[in-house]
């Protein structure tokens, strides 16, 4: 299995590549020394400090920013930064916090309704969440709120982490499909969430691609890829000077559908 993390973060770099940043233009910017190829990838793609650090997902964004209110925090993977108070507002985040946002929260619907096209006969999803990450929370909402709209019934499941899986699959029986809302540990384990699903015989959508790669159903998101990508501009102001407060926190504008066909004609069969 691709490790997500490391590819993102050579995506990082490949940006900031491309946008001028060499060793040692961010030795010079951050007073920082970086004397191998490893201290550059963790410097350009994990955490540049002084100016700037990375913060992938709501929970990791959260606590970056209760750890610090001098170093700029770059956000790539939230799901709502105003419902969570991780900025004022997009326009003008305020503090030290800017990036890019997923939108995960108001994507719950179009993913009940692409489920409930694939699925004839659908009336109860089970849906995966984890208690411990706000950003779940703000997605859980807007998922029951359009389940009732479609007349879907749903099944909230409980998972802090891999331990919790199984057991919520076997607690999903008799549910028509499952809908794993986003969150960095799910992300982290899709393999093992896909492999879950399959076994269960429950049709899936998922939030990012990685999951339908990884042998997932399909999934309904942003490219998270081009969101790493795209975040290197904001790192490339904020070492050229820019405050983070003053730059506006982005939302995408493309989604993709990505059905994996081989997990498709199993489920068919």
């Amino acid at each position: 299995m691709a490790n997500i993390l490391s590819d993102t973060k050579k995506q990082q770099v490949i940006a900031l590549g491309q946008l001028g940043w060499t060793l040692r233009r961010i030795e010079a910017a951050t007073g920082v020394r970086r004397e191998t190829a490893g201290a550059y990838l963790k410097a350009a793609g994990l955490a540049v400090r002084p100016p700037g650090r990375w913060g992938r997902g709501t929970p990791v964004a959260l606590a970056a920013k209760r750890a610090t209110t001098r170093i700029p925090i770059v956000m790539t993977n939230v799901g709502d930064p105003v419902e969570t108070g991780l900025v004022a507002n997009l326009a003008r985040p305020g503090g030290n916090i800017t990036g890019l946002t997923t939108l995960s929260p108001e994507l719950s619907g179009k993913r009940l309704e692409l489920l409930k096209e694939v699925v004839p006969g659908l009336s109860r999803v089970a849906v995966l969440w984890n208690p411990a990450n706000p950003s779940a929370a703000l997605q859980r909402r807007e998922t029951e709120a359009a389940a009732r709209a479609l007349g879907l019934r749903v099944q909230v499941l409980g998972a802090r982490g891999p331990d919790d899986f199984e057991g919520a699959f076997k607690a999903a029986r008799g549910a028509g499909a499952v809908l794993p809302l986003g969150d960095p540990a799910f992300t982290r384990h899709r393999t093992r969430l896909t492999d879950l699903a399959d076994r269960s015989r429950l049709p899936a959508m998922y939030v990012f691609r990685e999951f339908v790669e990884s042998g997932g159903l399909m999934s309904y998101g942003v490219n998270l890829r081009n969101n790493y990508r795209r975040a290197a501009y904001f790192v490339d102001r904020i070492l050229k000077g820019a405050k983070p407060a003053d730059l506006p926190v982005e939302q995408p504008t493309q989604f993709e559908l990505v059905i994996n066909m081989k997990t498709a004609k199993r489920h068919s069969g």
